[in-house]
């Protein structure tokens, strides 16, 4: 189907400003130009939004968390958020942590993982994987169930939700009920279909991606490690149950249902979900492209059948 319209607005805005050069391309200016690219956005009321200092692999990481109503013994929802392993922080998915929190009835921590290139692969992923077990060990005084425990995450964030999956299956823990992707980047080769097809002109371009993962990777063969690729991890048997929303219109769209497909072959449950006339990025439109909106709230009954 087209673009949808109100999508359509949006995206306008975005390719008017034209790409920088990556062959000169800073990502440290890059990252202050690219996290201001949107205002900030009145998100859902909290009973509680605290910044917390979490573990990480090698120090403490900031992370924030979103308590959608005053109770204790919520589950606990661990999110990591986009950017390419570069850019994004705790500000930028704000938004979206909120409506999370508040339509999957769960608490969201927010975890600010370390960034390329400052810190290369497996960093983000080994940070990721250290947080998700300091809070679920921490779950009593954080006021949630750390029986009850999903991870979600947009773009490189659903890359590092999978590989905390991963990393949570093969070192015997934390339990993890659920994952929820959003749009996932899972193989570094940017070789599909999609990316041929929608290679510029929809807010994530093929030498946008190109780009990212010359700043995350020490050295291109890193990404057949599974903890970056996981479309070639050979063995996905044991992950959680699975939400993966992929976009039309998106140069990662091929390799997101790749993987739906390899995880379905393994056994594991999938929904996944071609979202129409939607590009890379969507879910955080949600506050003013409806579409986005409707998807959004279905992964998010998904999280929350997993986690009741």
């Amino acid at each position: 189907m087209p673009l949808d319209s109100q999508l359509a607005a949006v995206l306008q805005g975005f390719t008017a400003q034209g790409e920088p050069d990556y062959a000169s391309l800073d990502a440290r200016q890059y990252r202050l130009h690219a996290d201001n690219l949107m205002p900030p956005l009145p998100g859902a009321d909290m009973a509680e939004v605290r910044e917390l200092q979490v573990a990480g692999a090698a120090g403490m990481l900031a992370a924030r968390l979103y308590r959608p109503v005053a109770r204790d013994g919520l589950p606990l929802l661990v999110f990591f958020h986009g950017g390419g392993f570069v850019i994004g922080n705790l500000d930028t998915h704000d938004n979206l942590c909120r409506t999370l929190a508040l339509e999957t009835s769960a608490v969201v921590v927010s975890v600010g993982y370390r960034l390329a290139p400052e810190a290369r692969f497996p960093a983000a992923p080994e940070d990721c994987y250290a947080a998700t077990r300091w809070l679920v060990e921490r779950a009593q005084d954080l006021g949630v169930d750390g029986s009850r425990v999903a991870l979600a995450g947009d773009s490189a964030g659903g890359n590092l939700a999978i590989a905390v999956a991963r990393l949570a299956r093969e070192r015997q823990g934390p339990a993890i009920r659920h994952q929820c992707l959003f749009y996932p980047v899972t193989d570094a080769a940017c070789d599909s279909a999609s990316y041929a097809d929608f290679a510029e002109g929809y807010l994530l371009s093929r030498a946008m991606m190109g780009w990212f993962w010359a700043q995350y990777l020490e050295h291109a063969g890193q990404g057949d490690d599974p903890l970056a690729s996981p479309l070639r991890d050979e063995y996905l048997q044991g992950l959680p149950p699975t939400t993966l929303l992929t976009a039309e219109y998106d140069p990662l769209r091929d390799e997101g249902e790749a993987f739906a497909e390899r995880l379905q072959a393994a056994g594991v449950a999938v929904r996944l979900a071609r979202c129409e006339g939607m590009v890379h990025g969507f879910v955080s439109m949600a506050p003013f492209v409806e579409a986005a909106a409707r998807a959004l709230q279905g992964a998010c009954a998904d999280i929350r059948r997993a986690l009741c």
